[in-house]
């Protein structure tokens, strides 16, 4: 990994001088007041770019259980991404139970099937690619529309299968329900949103839009009112603005939970095609650019039971260093 003196992709060497004046800081959730704790994390612990040698994790710490033991001793929240490219799988999660402390806790990202979005045929189970029609089967990439009902069906039921030894153990956050740009606001997607809860079966459920008219002034109200009705959290987003996928960073809270993601500000990558996550969300964000939000975290966490702040530029260490801040911020520690 290479150096640059562009401030917003410093290299992992100077994100991790900074990360390091904080080390300790997003370790333990943080008291809102009565009502609540806030909890800071990353939306990943095993990007390429953060296992890589001296990076994030330490010397020694080359094994899945030992990352995420570290990880779980560094933050109480972690986002689950890999859960939208391939279904869970139970036996994991048992693992990621045994592996981290009873309090910690994770948010799950759902699959791409169940948001409308398409996925690769060749990661799905092998029991579900089987029973797939011929025509749909030959196809390299596939979307919930292309699915038999009964198909579908097990595509939800192999989820909550596959997270069950989370919510058993106590440490189901929410799941997020990601739609995508071409998801507007109409009775249509309100009702797929609606069965996508429903199939949910009463887990916590936490929706991020990537259409602004979601938010526009036409929508704005009727949007936070429908998943306020439903004690569906509304996620919160930092991202580039400019697009028809930015959504403004408004700050409402529409549920027991409050959830807000961090995206960086990457305009230049923010809707290029090609690239991996990592890049995409490569950024890292100033004490000052995080500070804007700590007014807006604070008053969520006072409108919630709890608060979730994730941190998705999770190229190298950005991610982690922006966590550890934010965390220090908020605990009115001077970084």
């Amino acid at each position: 990994m290479t150096t640059s003196t562009d401030p917003r992709d410093p290299g992992a060497e100077a994100a991790g001088a900074r990360g390091a004046a904080v080390e300790s800081a997003a370790a333990v959730p943080i008291a809102a007041d009565d009502r609540g704790r806030i909890r800071i994390g990353t939306a990943s612990w095993t990007d390429p770019t953060m296992t890589a040698a001296g990076v994030f994790y330490p010397a020694g710490a080359d094994t899945a259980e030992e990352r995420l033991q570290h990880y779980a001793a560094t933050f109480p929240l972690v986002e689950v991404d890999a859960t939208y490219y391939a279904l869970p799988v139970a036996s994991t999660a048992k693992l990621w139970v045994e592996r981290t402390p009873p309090d910690f806790v994770f948010d799950i990202k759902a699959h791409a099937l169940m948001t409308g979005q398409g996925t690769e045929t060749r990661r799905l189970p092998r029991t579900l690619r089987t029973a797939l029609p011929g025509p749909v089967a030959g196809k390299s990439r596939i979307y919930a529309k292309d699915l038999p009902p009964d198909v579908l069906d097990e595509v939800w039921a192999t989820f909550r299968e596959g997270i069950e030894p989370l919510a058993a153990a106590g440490q189901l956050g929410s799941i997020l329900l990601q739609y995508p740009r071409w998801v507007f606001p109409s009775s249509e997607n309100r009702a797929a949103i609606d069965e996508a809860v429903e199939r949910l079966g009463g887990l916590s459920c936490a929706v991020e839009f990537r259409n602004a008219s979601w938010l526009n002034e036409k929508n704005a109200e009727r949007t936070l009112r429908f998943l306020s009705d439903r004690n569906i959290a509304f996620v919160m987003v930092d991202e580039p603005q400019g697009f028809k996928s930015s959504v403004p960073p408004v700050t409402a809270v529409t549920a027991d939970l409050a959830v807000v993601r961090f995206h960086g500000r990457n305009r230049e990558t923010w809707e290029a095609t090609g690239i991996t996550p990592a890049e995409r969300f490569r950024y890292l964000y100033s004490r000052d650019e995080l500070r804007e939000w700590l007014p807006r975290i604070r008053q969520a966490s006072t409108e919630a039971r709890d608060t979730h702040v994730l941190m998705n530029n999770c190229y190298a260490n950005y991610g982690t260093t922006n966590a550890r801040e934010i965390a220090a911020l908020l605990a009115g520690d001077e970084v």
